[in-house]
């Protein structure tokens, strides 16, 4: 284990903690998902949501939190390459909507 690492081991009531904290983020989400919201306000707040979500456990439970730098680039250029190309889709998705399904 590297020294960073070494240096900030939280212990298990920390994780309770985050644990709990997603929780609270799914009944949010929920609670959303049950409102009269339009369509896209929902969708932006659950999209919100569940990134923030997959954040904290990504860096929590994953332990990325005190990784090197360098990691967190390689991660953050990923998620920008997966986005372009999840741009290259939503035009067919919109379509799809707009013209029904058969």
């Amino acid at each position: 284990m590297s020294e960073t690492a070494a240096n900030h081991d939280p212990k298990t009531g920390f994780y309770v903690g985050v644990w709990i904290g997603l929780l609270c983020i799914v009944a949010m989400e929920v609670f959303l998902t049950y409102r009269a919201l339009s369509r896209h306000a929902l969708l932006a707040a659950l999209l919100l949501l569940a990134v923030t979500e997959s954040a904290i456990g990504v860096l929590y439970f994953m332990h990325l939190k005190f990784e090197r730098r360098v990691m967190m680039w390689s991660i953050l250029l990923s998620i920008i390459f997966v986005l372009l190309m999840m741009n290259q889709i939503w035009p067919d998705a919109y379509r799809m909507t707009t013209i029904g399904m058969r």
